[in-house]
């Protein structure tokens, strides 16, 4: 059966004494501490002559309880006694709160934090094209090594099973498109120019846009989270033990899946997205969907397609870049993974607005407008 703490109060001539008997441990001080708190009496001693064993927590209580009512403590044994100074230490030289530095170091310090790791971060990306490119010459000089397996594999991932949610989506943003630009363009009596707005901004720029964006959030990701959980359990330093290129056998398949379906997907899009628009144009224009159909390759210009052609490689080569990349920067623990996972999605994202901007002033200098 447990034993636990107790106190009592003697008083003899005058002098009120608290005697404390009992384990002062920390499996027995529970109901004691708050007790103790309770006494407003004026205290002149306390007797723990009785406390035994005692342990830092009880030391704490009695030497706290000590400090608020000014009692002195008697009866301490040796361990006591030890235990007593090491609090009264802590209590004279341990701060409450941390030093708390001003708001303008504070920030500064922690841009140039990520002003280095930025720098860090773009050397570091140059190293791992610096290794594809390396990896790509090796399958060149020994094409025997490439494996054409996992090329079908990443695309079937990558391509196929991607095709319902990238057509869903298509779809809808054909519809919204139409839908948006007819009632604009209703205002000014022009609402068959809405051919002509579905046609060029899904070829040109949202179907492969859209596309690019949907592939970092689904493959992009799928790469930094396996290659990632492959990197954390070590699969990828027992690659190397046995002679395997981890570059060869995992990363150049994802880019080569990723560049070469992009282009279909991204024309698949636009497809799917002008089926959209052409079917409001249905509903709410009277335009037949075949006229609309038809009135698409009259007024939309081949430049249309290739700028879009020319820009989804680039996009896919950046998604699956990231997402290798980020991948093969695991190390530590498991949320590393969802760490570098995320940053892949983010990076491959932003880098493919980024280009597309640049795309855009680009063809609009050669005259591709």
């Amino acid at each position: 059966m447990r034993e636990w703490a107790q106190y009592s109060i003697e008083e003899a001539g005058g002098r009120a004494t608290v005697v404390i008997t009992g384990p002062m441990v920390v499996s027995s001080v529970g109901h004691l501490d708050p007790e103790l708190r309770e006494i407003t009496d004026s205290i002149q001693t306390i007797d723990i002559s009785g406390a035994s064993p005692i342990d830092t927590v009880g030391a704490w209580i009695i030497f706290r309880f000590s400090q608020r009512t000014g009692a002195d403590i008697v009866g301490a044994s040796e361990q006591a006694e030890v235990l007593l100074e090491a609090v009264e230490d802590c209590e004279s030289e341990a701060q409450i709160a941390p030093p708390r530095r001003r708001s303008a170091k504070q920030v500064s310090e922690h841009v140039g934090e990520k002003v280095v790791e930025f720098f860090h971060g773009v050397l570091a990306a140059i190293g791992f094209l610096g290794g594809v490119l390396m990896a790509c010459g090796s399958l060149l000089v020994h094409p025997r090594r490439f494996r054409l397996k996992a090329l079908v594999r990443q695309m079937e991932l990558v391509g196929v099973t991607s095709l319902p949610i990238i057509g869903l989506m298509s779809f809808l943003i054909g519809i919204v498109i139409a839908q948006q630009g007819a009632v604009q363009l209703q205002q000014f009596g022009a609402e068959t120019l809405t051919v002509n707005l579905v046609g060029r901004i899904t070829l040109r720029e949202l179907g492969v846009l859209m596309t690019a964006i949907m592939v970092a959030g689904r493959s992009g990701s799928a790469f930094a989270a396996q290659i990632g959980t492959m990197k954390l359990t070590e699969e990828i330093d027992a690659m190397r033990t046995i002679g395997v290129s981890p570059m060869e056998a995992l990363v150049i398949p994802r880019i080569m899946a990723a560049v070469l379906m992009m282009p279909l997907l991204g024309f698949f899009a636009s497809l799917v997205a002008i089926v959209g628009g052409a079917v409001i144009g249905d509903v709410m224009l009277g335009i037949p969907f075949l006229t609309f159909l038809a009135r698409i390759q009259e007024v939309v210009p081949i430049t249309d397609f290739w700028v879009g052609m020319v820009k989804a490689p680039v996009f896919g080569l950046i998604v699956a870049m990231a997402g290798c990349y980020q991948g093969m920067q695991v190390k530590g623990n498991a949320e590393e993974v969802g760490l570098r996972t995320t940053a892949a999605v983010v990076q491959a994202i932003f880098m493919v607005i980024v280009l597309d901007a640049f795309f855009a002033v680009f063809f609009e200098r050669i005259g591709w407008i």
